[in-house]
């Protein structure tokens, strides 16, 4: 068992290849008792493992002393043993005894016999990729997936087991259903199976009862609070709860997520005296409308907009006053704050001197968009208390924007290293990237930008055939689908995928991507990833290290 090849995933994050799963298990075990330094998370897949980090350099180490690990094998007892009662009576029974050529009976025997292993995780909180002792139920995915597959649903593909977290789209072939709550965020641990675990499937011949995960629903926080509350009088398009995120719950199918733009998010709470990851209002699109209930200090950061403070019951414009953007200012109790667009930039970021005191999910209070873990989105109504500030909390000077700035021609650039799978593509592919403007498509989010392509450009061609396996991915990716238009991902990102990433974005350059809206065009620059300067299209993203190790 051995390392066969590594390659850089952006400036952060080092994917690890392989030779087989008992590697990948190996490694992972070996990871997760004995972090190396600047470790921040570590996905595992099939044949993949991807190493996220807290920087280039610290990416760079990593890459270089994953291959010299001593993997030796996965302990055997590794992990709890989960036991998980089920109910044979999956829509697919019959299909899967056509693919094997066994009685339902023995299918389940054959289900129930064996000790399955959690190999990995992802898809989706709580979703555990189970490796059995043997391939007697080797099966392929359904043709057509269907468009919803019941909470505790359990099912098969390839070599692999699993239990439906929630209901959620699926291909997986399902052979019976389970009652036992897979995600559960009121648990210490959330997710009943988590990699490395062993699991031992039963037989129940009770009647069962199917009930989804209850989601997130936050307390009510209308109570007093020592500093004060703010009130959602309109909450816009979309304004969320965010902080700096969770990162290392990507085992899990857990995004980091956090503010989409964390330069302006850190811009705004070091401009109230907050810590760095203070958690505020992140805004799109602007159309804010708070009113204060005790005195506050506040500043907004990112997308420009124009800030109007309404005096305590009246609406008489001229007794109306301004706040500068990028800069501390008071909202006095019952006084209201009006943010309106002004001009550049898709979000902006409301912090306020002691941050909201909402109740933490999995140690971060950031909502996640795409796995609905997080504070509600802020509706009408909604009130939030403000933390008591305890200790220094020096309020800021005014400090310049962090929004990008584009060129002449309203050109954004965005620096990008190629790899992990740029092979897939070519030379050719990254000149194409990097040789065209690409589109900022009105269906991105906080997942991804999507990117369209002007006419008369062309989409990226793959030069090889076949499927990539699912493997980890990182904030910045720019996955490309068959389509060949890429997709460059996130705070609220899948954390696997199962297309190639043919580059990513530098980390220094993913608040810019952010705070792109609709219609932007983007130019993509291959930079080195050591010195950040401009270099020729050439394959690859690899460190070097391909081939066997010795």
């Amino acid at each position: 068992m051995s390392v066969s090849a590594t390659h850089f995933a952006g400036t952060r994050s080092v994917l690890v290849e392989l030779d087989d799963l008992d590697s990948v298990l190996a490694l992972g075990a070996l990871l997760e008792a004995s972090p190396l330094p600047g470790q921040l998370d570590v996905l595992a897949a099939a044949c993949t493992i991807l190493i996220k980090t807290d920087s280039w350099a610290s990416a760079r180490k990593i890459a270089a002393a994953v291959p010299a690990l001593e993997l030796g094998s996965a302990p055997p007892n590794t992990g709890t043993l989960v036991k998980v009662p089920v109910h044979y009576d999956g829509e697919d029974l019959a299909e899967v005894s056509r693919l094997t050529g066994m009685s339902t009976e023995s299918i389940i025997n054959t289900h129930v016999s064996q000790v399955w292993r959690a190999a990995f995780g992802g898809f989706a909180p709580g979703f555990a990729y189970l490796r059995g002792e043997n391939k007697m139920l080797e099966v392929p995915r359904r043709g057509t997936p269907r468009t919803s597959v019941p909470s505790g649903a359990v099912a098969l593909a390839g070599d692999y087991s699993a239990v439906y977290p929630r209901a959620s789209p699926g291909g997986w072939q399902l052979i019976g259903h389970t009652d036992a709550v897979l995600w559960d965020l009121d648990r210490e641990n959330p997710a009943l199976i988590r990699p490395q675990d062993r699991v031992q499937f039963t037989a129940s011949r009770s009647t069962l009862t199917i009930s989804a995960t209850p989601a997130y629903v936050p307390e009510d926080s209308v109570g007093f609070s020592p500093a004060g509350r703010l009130e959602i009088l309109e909450p816009g398009l979309q304004s969320l709860i965010q902080d700096l995120g969770r990162p290392g719950l990507g085992n899990l199918g857990v995004s980091a997520s956090g503010a989409a733009d964390t330069a302006s998010a850190r811009q705004a709470n070091r401009l109230v005296g907050n810590a760095p990851g203070a958690a505020l209002i992140e805004n799109l699109l602007g159309s804010l409308r708070i009113q204060a209930h005790g005195d506050q200090v506040l500043a907004v950061a990112g997308a420009t907009a124009s800030l109007w403070i309404t005096p305590v019951a009246t609406d008489d414009f001229h007794l109306k006053r301004t706040a500068d953007m990028d800069s501390p200012f008071a909202l006095l109790d019952g006084e209201t704050l009006t943010v309106t667009p002004s001009g550049s930039g898709l979000r902006n970021y409301l912090g306020v001197r002691g941050g909201l005191d909402v109740a933490p999910v999995l140690g971060s209070r950031s909502t996640d968009t795409m796995s609905g873990i997080g504070p509600a989105a802020l509706t009408r109504g909604t009130t939030l208390p403000v933390q008591a500030v305890t200790g220094a909390h020096v309020v800021g000077n005014p400090e310049p924007s962090t929004l990008p700035r584009p060129d002449e021609h309203g050109v954004f650039t965005l620096r990008i290293s190629a790899g992990p799978r740029d092979d897939w593509f070519g030379a050719a592919g990254l000149a194409r990237l990097t040789g065209q403007l690409w589109s900022v498509s009105a269906e991105s989010s906080r997942v991804g930008v999507r990117l369209s392509l002007p006419q008369g450009g062309s989409p990226l061609e793959r030069i090889r055939t076949g499927e990539l396996a699912s493997e980890g991915v990182a904030v910045g990716a720019l996955q490309v689908p068959p389509s060949g238009l890429p997709v460059l991902f996130l705070a609220d990102h899948p954390v696997t995928g199962g297309y190639p990433v043919i580059a990513g974005v530098v980390a220094e350059d993913l608040p810019a991507a952010a705070q792109m809206p609709p219609g932007s065009s983007i130019r993509f620059v291959l930079v080195d990833p050591l010195t950040h300067k401009p270099h020729q299209p050439q394959a690859s993203g690899s460190t070097g290290h391909e081939g066997k190790t010795p």
